[in-house]
């Protein structure tokens, strides 16, 4: 069997029934990670009065979590392209469900860092393991409609688990909520275990005992490196924009003379608006072109931006969910177009690259915008924000032709 075999091999799951079954499970997962992720936010006023620490001790807190999220991003790519992504997304999940069941156990701040560490880690496998499963399964010709679907299911836990979590905390302790949270993660690891190895997706990947022979004409590695660096690029503006305005949006609301019952509402306009543009514009990205797609996009969000500035305070609720559907919907996109330029083999390892950047400029960008508007003025961070969102266009023109063409050089990862 030569190497155009074996691809042929792990890409053969885009043409089994089985794929539909392998969407739900990832979306699943995806919102089951993300939730977790979230509903942390709401544990912290939670954790300033249990610990009587400062803004800036739970702002670390989180920070632990978030350095750890990002860790083994690359590691973990890399490690699947031996493993197979089944095993390592099982137990990175378990992992994760571990650290919210013993999030509680005494022993203040210090233990509490420690779990949301164990946490980050067992989380940080699932973007860029399952962003491969569901790439490899549907192929350029609907990966983006799928990868748009993803992505609209973690942001359904960013909206759910948050909720879920503030009722529950009416009624019981926050280590019993952290707790019930880890115990369910725990059992759909076990549930996603059973459906994967059903679906033979995700497994080690076979080895022959033949000898390869190397396919000059089969690409290898991340195979169009220059587009792939514009896609990170821009996948690095998009982000310092939408974390931007997550940051100073609250503060033009109070300006405004909103209350904070009105932040929450506007906030949930917004994110609502993201979760249908994750979906929308990776069937976008699939009909019109990646492109067109990302030019509207980044102009909705730079012009909503600035438009925010100026139009009437009771149109701004109005204006939210259209920013935010341009606003998120960006990611589907470019998520999508990841596989594009790079070999199916190594699909992982190129996630965890992207991801890590990802992560990484999303943890920048509140500081800096944060930063900015003390130094300046809350206007001028905001058109700033709007700046970098409109950066996205000329850029994007890297991109061209949208799919990459696999006559050109290649060059190993």
């Amino acid at each position: 069997m030569n190497v155009s075999d074996q691809h042929t091999d792990r890409e053969s799951e885009a043409k089994t029934p089985g794929r539909t079954g392998l969407l739900l499970s990832i979306c699943v997962c995806h919102l089951l990670h993300d939730g977790l992720a979230d509903v942390l936010y709401v544990l912290l006023p939670v954790w300033q009065t249990a610990f009587e620490t400062s803004r800036s001790q739970l702002g670390l807190l989180i920070t632990f979590y978030f350095i750890a999220l990002a860790a083994l991003q690359v590691p973990t790519g890399i490690l699947a392209e031996r493993t197979g992504e089944r095993s390592l997304l099982i137990v990175g999940t378990i992992v994760a469900g571990l650290g919210f069941v013993f999030m509680g156990l005494p022993g203040g701040p210090p233990v509490l860092a420690v779990m949301l560490v164990v946490a980050g880690l067992g989380s940080s496998v699932q973007h860029p393991l399952g962003s491969t499963l569901v790439a490899r399964a549907y192929g350029p010709e609907s990966r983006r409609i799928a990868i748009g679907t993803y992505n609209f299911a973690g942001d359904l836990g960013k909206m759910l688990f948050p909720v879920l979590g503030g009722l529950a905390l009416a009624s019981v302790s926050w280590e019993t909520v952290t707790t019930g949270f880890g115990i369910l993660t725990i059992f759909s690891a076990g549930v996603f275990l059973v459906v994967l190895r059903r679906l033979h997706i995700g497994g080690a990947p076979e080895k022959s005992d033949e000898e390869t022979v190397p396919d000059d004409n089969q690409p290898r590695g991340i195979h169009d490196r220059r587009r792939f660096i514009a896609l990170s690029i821009i996948a690095v503006f998009d982000t310092i924009t939408r974390y931007g305005l997550l940051t100073l949006l609250p503060f033009l609301l109070i300006e405004q003379g909103r209350s904070p019952s009105a932040v929450g509402l506007a906030l949930g306009l917004l994110f609502g608006g993201g979760a249908a543009g994750k979906f929308l514009c990776g069937v976008s990205a699939q009909r019109l072109g990646v492109l067109p797609t990302v030019w509207i996009t980044e102009i909705v969000t730079g012009g909503g931006i600035l438009a925010l500035l100026v139009i009437p305070d009771q149109l701004t609720l109005v204006l939210l969910p259209i920013i935010g559907a341009a606003l998120n919907g960006t990611s589907s996109v470019l998520y999508g177009s990841v596989a594009d330029y790079v070999a199916p083999e190594q699909q992982s390892r190129a996630f965890g690259i992207f991801y890590t950047v990802v992560i990484a400029s999303g943890a920048a960008s509140p500081v800096a915008c944060g930063v900015l508007s003390d130094l300046v003025s809350l206007d001028v961070a905001l058109v700033s924000v709007a700046v970098v969102a409109l950066l996205a266009i000329p850029m994007s023109l890297q991109l061209k032709p949208s799919t990459t063409v696999l006559k050109t050089p290649e060059l190993p990862m």
